[in-house]
């Protein structure tokens, strides 16, 4: 029987340029750049002139962001010692998805709940939910702390607003090792860009949904997510 692949490899399958990370994650793109020159959270895909982002540093940059500004509810704001940016938060995030691997847990089943098992606390801590408990990177139960963030649930912080990273909408999905971790149609392999560029070019979306036998409701979805990543008007 073939094994199966380790979900930190699976997570890396998602590739993305800077426009797109910054988009997906809900982080500015010159702070995307900025983290990047400083070593902070490095493009694992790709870290050359050509910098290419995967579906782990998407997380890595939520829990950089997180860590960084005051939580919403978190009552009054601690001390700067409090909010020392960590040197580099990815070895813990691949450690959490091989943890959910060793585990049997799948970060982006399309069928699963809604909520990720991965969460992040306020000192940078990444917990997993296993089994009607809160495990720590060491397997130990812990106490659920609060506030915590949801490392794949829409994200609003500092000004960016980020989807959330298993179900955009509804009808639609990310799933790192499909169509280079970008966000389509569930089901489908059509993704949200093709569905905003055929728009684009004056396609309604009745037509649109058409052309692939899809639901509108579905194209209708896709080309809302494309407006809250571009932040621009996608003609409809």
């Amino acid at each position: 029987m073939m094994s199966r692949v380790p979900l930190s490899l699976e997570a890396a399958n998602g590739c993305y340029e800077a426009g797109r990370a910054a988009a997906l994650s809900g982080v500015p793109r010159t702070t995307v750049y900025w983290w990047a020159k400083q070593g902070i959270v490095v493009p694992s895909v790709s870290p050359t002139r050509e910098k290419l982002w995967s579906y782990s540093d998407l997380m890595a940059l939520r829990i950089v962001s997180w860590l960084r500004h005051p939580k919403a509810g978190a009552g009054e704001r601690p001390g700067p010692s409090e909010w020392v940016l960590p040197a580099s938060p990815m070895p813990r995030v691949r450690r959490a998805l091989d943890l959910l691997g060793e585990l049997g847990l799948d970060l982006w089943t399309p069928t699963g709940a809604s909520s990720s098992p991965l969460l992040v606390d306020g000192r940078g801590d990444i917990l997993v939910r296993f089994d009607g408990e809160v495990l720590n990177l060491d397997r130990q139960p812990t106490v659920l702390p609060d506030p915590v963030l949801g490392l794949t649930a829409p994200f609003r912080h500092a000004g960016g607003d980020g989807p959330d990273l298993l179900r955009p909408r509804a009808q639609l999905r990310i799933m790192p090792a499909k169509v280079a971790g970008e966000p389509h149609i569930a089901g489908s392999r059509v993704t949200t860009q093709t569905v905003a560029a055929l728009a684009q070019r004056g396609f309604a979306t009745d037509a649109i949904a058409g052309m692939y036998g899809l639901d509108p409701v579905a194209i209708a979805e896709a080309l809302d997510l494309e407006r809250q990543l571009s932040g621009t008007a996608v003609a409809a």
